[in-house]
């Protein structure tokens, strides 16, 4: 690892993120003493029982404050165990400034003025032995916004180039992107469901909890009927502020469409062109003028997706941010790293202009070590 040796010089952070796909814990170590640099990454899957019991917990059932509690205790340990494997045994945990835990989402809810994420980060700062910061989003939300995205001004800070306009796009369960313009403000939004769907479809029918490189969909035909049932959604057309999550779009939503009626490999194809389509749709219509698009998050290793997107937005150039200087798999990780140095220094974190809150706040509780 790069950097120097004495405490008092080093800002390094470890971002822990858990997103919507479900699929484990992603921790970054991140020098944020310039520009953010990336130092070591370390990917921690979820074991099955865990998964199951996230995913049951994103409908109402019975007595679930127990189950809750239950969870946010398992997903710490968890996070916690990232942490170590990610120090190696050579890093001090003393030599880490904090830790950005974002927690699991299992229900996303800003128009009700709340939101939850799991993750117990008291415990996680007993465990680790290093500072936490965690609820990213609730202060946003107490100040009139959605609480997500989070990640449009990490996106600036690494990504703002004044000599082009870009978009950069994040396919993970859900989709969000941030527009970058030469000048003026900085916007962004969830666009709808990225690998949500397309991965609770997989797992349904190929028993798989992915498409592999969106081959399932590649070997189907886009339902026409469907797609346009599917886009007729009001979440689509509406305005920005706004942002989403597996509350509005899941298996349920995806059955009230009555998708019963065509074949399994068919809605997969069109579950892409979904993703695809809104995608490119939102930038069409929300980011005039912009001539490349950068995507992270796990949709960037769906080549079947990435094709649709190409076919969608024609005229554009479309590349995985690693072009720039950061691996794909590692942004959001590395974002939460980011906020929660600017915690520690009480400067905000959030971009009114993209969650439409009253106006920027510094984002998150600090649990000291």
């Amino acid at each position: 690892m790069s950097g120097s040796t004495d405490p008092n010089s080093e800002e390094l952070y470890i971002g822990v993120m858990s997103g919507t796909s479900l699929d484990g814990v992603d921790s970054a170590l991140v020098d944020l003493s310039g520009k953010p640099k990336l130092e070591r990454t370390h990917f921690l899957p979820y074991p099955e029982s865990l998964k199951a019991a996230l995913l049951a917990l994103h409908v109402p059932g019975p007595d679930e404050l127990a189950r809750s509690a239950r969870l946010g205790v398992e997903l710490a340990t968890l996070y916690a165990a990232a942490v170590e494997r990610l120090l190696q045994n050579d890093l001090r945990p003393e030599r880490i400034r904090a830790i950005g835990c974002h927690g699991q989402t299992v229900r996303h809810r800003p128009a009700e003025g709340y939101t939850l994420q799991l993750g117990n980060p008291a415990l996680l700062a007993e465990r680790s032995g290093i500072t936490v910061v965690a609820d990213f989003r609730s202060r946003d939300i107490a100040a009139g916004g959605q609480g997500a995205p989070l990640v449009p001004a990490f996106h600036a800070a690494c990504f703002r180039d004044p000599r082009v306009h870009r978009v950069v796009l994040n396919i993970g369960g859900i989709a969000n992107l941030t527009d970058l313009p030469l000048e003026g403000a900085i916007t962004g939004f969830d666009t709808g469901p990225g690998n949500v769907l397309l991965d609770a479809w997989a797992r349904e029918h190929i028993g798989k909890d992915f498409d592999p490189g969106g081959a399932f969909a590649g070997g189907g035909q886009v339902v026409p009927v469907l797609l346009e049932a599917a886009l007729a959604d009001s979440y689509f057309a509406r305005s920005a502020p706004k942002s989403t999550g597996r509350d509005h779009f899941n298996l349920s939503w995806l059955r009230s469409l009555g998708v019963g009626r065509y074949g399994a490999q068919d809605v997969q194809a069109t579950l892409a062109e979904l993703t695809a389509r809104t995608i490119a749709d939102a930038i069409l219509r929300c980011c005039d003028g912009a001539s490349e698009v950068f995507v992270c998050g796990g949709g960037v290793h769906n080549t079947d997706l990435q094709r649709r997107l190409h076919a969608a937005l024609p005229g554009r150039m479309i590349a995985s941010t690693e072009v720039l200087g950061i691996h794909p798999d590692w942004v959001e990780s590395m974002a939460f790293a980011w906020l929660a140095q600017r915690a520690l220094k009480g400067e905000p974190g959030s971009l009114p202009e993209v969650t439409g809150a009253a106006g920027q706040r510094v984002l998150g509780a600090i649990y000291r070590a």
